[in-house]
């Protein structure tokens, strides 16, 4: 019988301890087990903080810094610009018109038309051909403008065949020359500097 009430009052006074020590009667407490230590992570710099990531900006940068960027706009090369040298020749071959229209001889007047088409021809080379290099034997005026302006091909051939003519005029061989063949001369020879001129812009 002693030994139960020693018993209580053991138990009395646990209950008593426990309220002081703010637990509830009959609680357990376990002992405190630390867990494990956890190892550093890869990537986390000192401190256990995280790299920053650079923020995005939203663009995919190019090899410049840009995204996208469009390339310059070309510009059309510029057209050449009139060459001072054709335009002078130009101008020589209407003037030599004007004087064979003064002129009541034949043999005068043939020569002069025939150089003022021979003038507007040059204007012409000097405008669109280019410096080659020489092969074989010189050619003639009527020839170049041939090849460098097919469209004036007829003209450069019917000129080409007055050659033999304007040398009889400029020799003084007057039976070889009249002045229907003057007179038709100096016209068509007014028509092709009228369409050299219209070819060459900016005289």
């Amino acid at each position: 019988m002693d030994h139960v009430l020693e018993h209580l009052r053991e138990q009395a006074a646990g209950r008593e301890r426990d309220r002081e020590d703010g637990r509830t009667p009959g609680q357990t407490v376990l002992p405190f087990v630390p867990g494990p230590r956890r190892s550093r992570q890869a990537g986390r710099g000192r401190g256990g903080e995280a790299p920053a990531r650079p923020a995005a900006t939203g663009r995919r940068a190019g090899s410049d810094g840009t995204r996208g960027a469009r390339p310059p706009r070309r510009t059309p090369p510029a057209a050449p610009p009139t060459s001072r040298h054709g335009s002078a020749l130009l101008r020589q071959a209407q003037e030599g018109l004007a004087e064979a229209r003064t002129l009541d001889d034949p043999l005068r007047r043939y020569p002069a038309a025939y150089l003022s088409a021979l003038r507007a021809a040059a204007a012409v080379l000097a405008v669109r051909a280019r410096p080659q290099p020489r092969r074989g034997a010189t050619r003639n005026v009527w020839d170049l403008l041939a090849g460098v302006a097919p469209e004036l091909g007829e003209w450069a051939a019917f000129f080409a065949s007055c050659s033999a003519t304007r040398a009889a005029a400029e020799a003084g061989i007057a039976r070889l020359v009249s002045r229907r063949d003057a007179d038709d001369l100096l016209r068509q020879a007014e028509h092709f500097v009228a369409l050299v001129a219209a070819d060459i812009p900016g005289r």
